[in-house]
């Protein structure tokens, strides 16, 4: 038996806003069962499903032990579209022969887009 890694459970604390943002600004379509807690959000060009399960009163949404990174080719163009959105990303940042922007989700999770799966070199 093999394990596979295609998942992310996220803890939100709105369910509906969480889905529309990741809709909106990175493409992904929200899959809702009537009687389901967790929303999945799946992407159209593949990679890792997020699951979206509403979080406890209990739970400290926002944490930075963990960060959603997207993979863009062009961090400028990408960044210009999200704002007209009304995303804003931080400063771009030069890294070892690619570029990367953070922002936050609605619940305050880090995200990322990062142009360093198009490095050469």
């Amino acid at each position: 038996m093999r394990p596979s890694f295609n998942r992310i459970l996220l803890y939100v604390k709105d369910v509906q806003t969480t889905c529309a943002f990741y809709t909106r600004h990175f493409g992904f379509q929200c899959k809702l069962q009537p009687d389901d807690q967790i929303a999945e959000l799946i992407s159209p060009h593949g990679g890792v499903i997020l699951m979206v399960h509403k979080a406890a009163k209990s739970v400290k949404t926002g944490q930075v032990t963990v960060k959603l990174v997207f993979d863009i080719e062009d961090i400028e163009a990408f960044k210009a579209q999200c704002a007209t959105q009304g995303l804003e990303f931080g400063s771009s940042r030069q890294a070892d022969g690619y570029r990367f922007a953070n922002a936050k989700d609605p619940d305050g999770n880090s995200i990322s887009i990062s142009s360093r799966s198009f490095a050469t070199g």
